[in-house]
């Protein structure tokens, strides 16, 4: 190929999934205990057993987004070569990743005049970024070019259901995504709440699901609601820390679509989320009502 096409570590694909398609992942930093880590897709640096396990016992987590040297260094090694660049990864409406890149983009393409730099904002997060990736770098294999595959990325974000299920809740107030007083009474009342990710890749709860028998069930009633059946032919199903419910939710879905992948929900996100959340991302029409 004459471009290589870039992502970032929040896209929680693993590693066999980013050699499959043949994606480039920008690892992304996070500090634990004094130390700074990066995440890659073989979770090389710590093992996610050895995160959520440090997360659990109340050890605080903090994410640093990709600076704008690092971007140009990862970028710039490529275009020395002769390549064009296409990137797309965590959405602007969660990190400032993006706007980042864009500078770095920007100064590139002066220096690199004759070179393609393309830095697209996938509106989509973690397995959901991670599924638009998944479904992009097929077609990148299948030799689309850098102006198809762009296109292709832009007409598909928009059609990327994301439905996320939170389960810590002090670990969402720790993050300053809800107040005390709501974590408190969900805990109280068991109350998950069911997040999405709307047209700009804002965070929105969609939906409150009161005790853990309702959440498989309820994101099913939303798969069987949304989804595209002339699509939807792979779907992801993602978890932090709760193999045992990813499986549950992978069983349930059984004979609604032709391939369902489980992936693990990496630290950069995962220092957000805490551990017991379960995702579902599948190709269809977003809708954000209960």
């Amino acid at each position: 190929m004459d471009y290589i096409f870039m992502t970032d570590a929040s896209c929680d694909l693993n590693e066999k999934q980013v050699s499959e398609i043949g994606v480039e992942v920008i690892p992304m930093e996070f500090q634990m205990e004094g130390k700074c880590y990066l995440h890659y897709p073989d979770a090389r640096m710590m093992g996610l057993e050895e995160f959520y396990s440090k997360i659990k016992k109340g050890i605080d987590s903090k994410t640093t987004q990709i600076n704008c040297e690092k971007f140009k260094n990862c970028f710039e090694a490529y275009l020395k070569a002769g390549k064009d660049v296409l990137y797309t990864g965590i959405s602007s409406g969660l990190s400032g990743t993006y706007n980042t890149c864009l500078i770095a983009v920007n100064d590139l393409k002066e220096k690199y005049p004759d070179r393609k730099i393309i830095a697209l904002d996938s509106c989509c997060d973690s397995a959901g970024l991670g599924y638009l990736v998944y479904l992009a770098g097929k077609k990148y294999c299948e030799g689309a070019s850098i102006d198809e595959l762009a296109e292709y990325i832009e007409e598909t974000k928009h059609k990327v259901c994301h439905w996320f299920v939170v389960d810590d809740l002090d670990q969402l107030k720790r993050g300053g995504r809800i107040s005390s007083v709501t974590a408190a009474f969900g805990k109280a009342l068991q109350i998950k709440p069911l997040l999405g990710v709307d047209e700009v890749g804002h965070l929105v709860t969609v939906n409150k699901i009161r005790g853990k028998s309702n959440i498989i069930p309820t994101l099913v009633k939303y798969f069987n609601r949304d989804n595209d059946e002339k699509e939807t032919n792979i779907v992801f199903v993602a978890h932090a820390d709760d193999k045992e419910k990813a499986e549950e939710l992978k069983k349930a879905l059984k004979g609604k679509c032709k391939e369902i992948q489980i992936c693990d929900i990496g630290p950069v996100i995962g220092s957000h989320v805490g551990s017991g959340m379960v995702a579902l991302v599948f190709l269809g029409n977003r809708n954000y009502n209960p």
